[in-house]
């Protein structure tokens, strides 16, 4: 057995201890480089001082399908700038010298087997990164890896699953059997995005999903503000906000104050979420 599955991550741990606090937790997403690889560091520690308890750190990808206009413009922003998957392992790194929050790596399959499957796997988990959410990697594939990844005796990230309100009951199992860390549910069809209002059946499909597994399930895709943050927060393990902080740096830009004011933003959806209790 490898050493990442012989004892819990920062992940299991963290959701362990919210579990005893019968509180969900805070997931942020940001795209990592965005609007330089330093200032990603510094916003990182800053989301974490707001109340942030899991870190989703984008790899910037030059065709990310899954996201909308705000993430693509953000990964543009990235890859300008110079971004790189070797870059965001070193990235890790530097959070690493002041931080322990959970961060899970959310990226398309394209780079990382440019990278290396095995060697990214290796390298991002020796750099601290707990988990990877890769958005396109199909679940028999993703499974597969999981094996190999054992046989081999390789250091690796808790996979994290994606369920989307499409995803059929055959393939719901499929996924919540191999899911670890947590599962991300998409809250609605389409891609990234801020939403003015949530889906009205969030709730019926955490609890169907809930049925067949004990991995926490955490809620994204849309979630903008404290009221749909603390809304969500009443329905699942996990409240995912992402695009509406990414809009926010991509407003402010590189600027002095930056980790200051993205934390300003987050840190009233952070105190919604921790306020539900469940």
């Amino acid at each position: 057995m490898n050493s990442q599955q012989s004892h819990p991550n920062r992940l299991d741990d963290l959701f362990a201890r919210l579990k005893v606090m019968g509180r969900p937790a805070m997931i942020a997403y940001i795209t990592g480089g965005d609007p330089t690889l330093a200032a990603t560091a510094k916003v990182a520690i800053s989301l974490e001082k707001a109340g942030v308890d899991i870190l989703e750190l984008g790899v910037p990808f030059s065709d990310p399908l899954a996201d909308g206009a705000t993430i693509q413009m953000a990964s543009g922003r990235a890859l300008a700038a110079g971004a790189s998957v070797p870059g965001i392992i070193d990235l890790i790194r530097e959070i690493r010298k002041t931080s322990q929050i959970p961060i899970v790596l959310f990226a398309y399959l394209n780079p990382i087997y440019v990278y290396g499957f095995d060697r990214f796997q290796t390298d991002a988990a020796a750099a601290g990164a707990d988990g990877l959410l890769l958005l396109d990697l199909p679940p028999q594939e993703a499974a597969r890896n999981i094996e190999l990844s054992g046989e081999k005796g390789l250091l690796r990230l808790k996979s994290i699953r994606l369920i989307a309100p499409t995803t059929p009951p055959d393939r719901l199992k499929e996924i919540t059997d191999t899911a670890e860390g947590f599962i991300y549910y998409v809250s609605r069809e389409g891609v990234t995005g801020e939403q003015s209002s949530l889906s009205t059946d969030i709730a019926e499909r955490v609890a169907a999903i809930r049925a067949l597994t004990e991995v926490p399930v955490a809620v994204g895709f849309g979630i903008s503000n404290p009221e749909q943050a603390a809304t969500v927060a009443g329905l699942a393990d996990g409240v995912v906000v992402g695009s509406a902080i990414v809009r926010k740096i991509g407003e402010y830009g590189d600027i002095p104050e930056l980790a200051d004011k993205i934390a300003d933003f987050v840190r009233p959806i952070a105190e919604a979420v921790h306020r539900v209790k469940g």
